[in-house]
């Protein structure tokens, strides 16, 4: 979905606008900007008043200077303190005797009358924390608000994240990706490490959708078995490639939720898992090296490759290349694919640029109070990403074309 940009406002003056604006500028003897919002603030607090009033004629049936033979009449005012766009005020609700007066431009128990719950949703979607959440709201609009009130806020899209996760999806997908981010929550007292899994999809269309997004820290075949289950009640009848890390228990479960399904260990984590074993001097020649393993021709010349790169640099570095060897079978299939194809699996951007925007997170917030607290944010930071994912994949039209050709009868025509 393309991002929507905000209508820019353009001020038309008329008369009728100069004459209200010289009778603000007599009235309040306005001097500076702040003197505008603390006039507007005022002004605010009148209008409803006055809007209040109407609303209690028309509930009544009669004016407040005029006599009627309803039982019913006005009963004073009661204070009422409220959130607006100008900050905190006291605003006069109308009573009656009856009690049975229902204002609608201030709904009973409504304390805030401005956009501040979306305002709220935005900075936890950027990363902010309750707490600093908080005082941003006090700074700019001069209200308080209790680290219990942005939660509840917040809470209020859960709802939202629960139609999302089990929202119908397509069903042919001829790449998907999984991976895990790790995060800090805590958990009676007590902090923990949580793998965010989040499953990327290319869908026949060349373009970016995630699929879901699963917090635990209970990696097995039973647990990936469910998951991939999940995608099948929402309606994924195929997938032909799935590209993922050694997660524990994810080869199997693929066999069984979906056995036709091409299993390919990520390139990119294979590459990461190597080079941290090497120090920055070496990296660079290292990565090089490994790139004519992973870009040969075919599975023979890259054997090839892997024997003479391992020659080269396990004795200097004994663990680097252990797990190529022991990870094979998983990474090998690549090399059935043609070269646009394996493309898009090594390289891994579509997935790569979504982890960026989730290790923000990270970098803002040390630890998440709650599991329900970590999802409302990767959910949050998911929406905001995707915005922005308005083009397909590159190159797509021909990836498809060999995908079509390799998996005959499998993807739509």
């Amino acid at each position: 979905m393309a991002r929507q940009k905000k209508p820019v406002h353009r001020v038309q003056m008329t008369e009728g606008k100069r004459n209200i604006i010289h009778q603000l500028l007599e009235e309040y003897d306005i001097q500076t900007a702040e003197d505008i919002q603390d006039a507007l603030k005022d002004l605010l607090g009148g209008t409803i008043k006055e809007m209040m009033e109407a609303e209690m004629d028309e509930h009544l049936g009669y004016e407040k200077s005029e006599s009627s033979d309803n039982d019913d009449y006005r009963n004073g005012y009661k204070r009422k303190r409220v959130n607006s766009s100008y900050g905190a005020m006291e605003i006069e609700v109308p009573q009656d005797r009856k009690s049975t007066f229902e204002p609608q431009v201030v709904k009973k128990r409504q304390k805030d009358i401005s956009d501040i719950d979306q305002k709220i949703i935005s900075m936890y979607a950027k990363g902010m924390t309750t707490r600093q959440i908080s005082e941003t709201i006090e700074d700019i609009y001069g209200f308080e608000t209790s680290e219990g009130f942005i939660s509840d806020v917040t809470d209020k899209i859960l709802p939202q994240i629960e139609d999302w996760q089990n929202r119908p999806l397509d069903e042919v997908y001829p790449i998907l990706y999984i991976d895990a981010i790790h995060y800090s929550v805590r958990d009676n007292g007590v902090i923990r490490k949580l793998a965010a899994y989040v499953i990327l999809g290319i869908n026949t269309e060349g373009r970016k959708e995630v699929l879901t997004i699963s917090v635990g820290d209970n990696e097995s075949s039973k647990y990936w078995l469910s998951v991939l289950n999940e995608l099948k009640n929402r309606g994924v009848k195929d997938i032909l490639i799935l590209c993922a890390d050694g997660l524990t228990g994810i080869k199997e479960a693929i066999a069984a939720a979906f056995p036709k399904t091409e299993y390919q260990r990520c390139i990119v984590h294979q590459v990461r898992n190597t080079l941290k074993y090497v120090p920055d001097k070496d990296r660079k020649a290292f990565a090089t090296d490994l790139k004519t393993i992973y870009q040969a021709a075919d599975e023979k010349k890259a054997l090839a490759a892997l024997e003479r790169v391992t020659e080269k640099w396990t004795p200097k570095y004994p663990n680097s290349m252990k797990r190529w060897k022991d990870n094979w079978d998983a990474i090998s299939p690549i090399f059935k694919f043609f070269a646009t194809v394996r493309k898009v699996i090594y390289t891994t951007n579509a997935i790569e640029s979504l982890n960026s925007t989730y290790r923000k997170l990270n970098r803002q917030r040390s630890v998440f109070p709650s599991d329900t607290a970590l999802l409302k944010a990767l959910y949050l930071t998911t929406f905001e990403a995707t915005k922005k994912w308005t083009s397909t994949i590159r190159n797509w039209g021909q990836v498809y074309g060999e995908l079509s050709i390799m998996y005959e009868g499998r993807l739509p025509e």
